[in-house]
């Protein structure tokens, strides 16, 4: 039998663990790496997330926590949610994500870390643009942020809420954390999947370009 906090999210529980198998199996959630969740409640808000220090290839129905607006337990007796939640709760604050991924790939870790010192890097002209929605041509231009990885969860939440709320540049599609991964999301799980493969094709892309014409490296950002 579900957990009572979990009950009546069986097919949203479903989904994430059908996203945890599919990105074990294609390296982008290794060695009990990366968290998921979707957002049940609005007002407050409230959001089921994975348990800390799971296989996500493996997991099962009882593998999740439900959390509220400041990443607590909303019931005793449930597993410790991942150290990373409060992520999920400032990410789903500050947009209209119905769920949030986040992956640990390794174009993801090594482009965070080389183009860190410039913010951040553009993505341009590509066709698979088009699968992040909202993107109607390949002639997009999008920014990937980059945040310096820290233990200090709150302070990270912080930055990310400031930066969502820059009407300049905000945080349309997702970010990378430096030395560790990508944190995107969507409507639903399946457009977060969606957009997870995206960005993880497009990292692999411009990080294979790189491999072919090694010049581009001393290129800032640009693509």
């Amino acid at each position: 039998m579900m957990n009572a906090p979990l009950a009546g999210f069986e097919r949203q529980i479903k989904e994430l663990r059908d996203v945890g198998a599919l990105f074990f199996q294609r390296g982008w959630s290794v060695g009990t790496s990366s968290n998921y969740s979707v957002v049940v409640r609005r007002a407050p808000i409230e959001l089921i997330v994975t348990a800390s220090g799971l296989d996500k290839g493996r997991l099962n129905g009882h593998d999740f926590v439900r959390v509220d607006a400041v990443g607590r337990p909303v019931t005793e007796y449930q597993p410790r949610s991942s150290a990373e939640t409060l992520l999920h709760v400032e990410i789903a604050k500050q947009s209209d994500a119905g769920a949030i991924l986040h992956t640990h790939s390794v174009w993801a870790t090594l482009l965070s870390d080389i183009y860190f010192q410039d913010g951040g890097f553009h993505i341009e002209g590509y066709e698979m643009l088009k699968g992040l929605d909202g993107i109607p041509t390949h002639e997009a231009n999008i920014w990937v942020e980059i945040f310096e990885n820290t233990q200090d969860i709150p302070a990270l939440a912080q930055q990310i809420s400031d930066r969502f709320q820059d009407t300049e540049q905000p945080l349309p599609y997702g970010f990378l954390i430096r030395k560790h991964g990508l944190y995107t999301w969507g409507k639903d799980v399946e457009a977060a999947r969606r957009h997870v493969e995206i960005f993880e094709f497009l990292f692999e892309v411009l990080g294979r370009r790189m491999q072919m014409t090694p010049h581009l490296t001393s290129i800032s950002g640009a693509f």
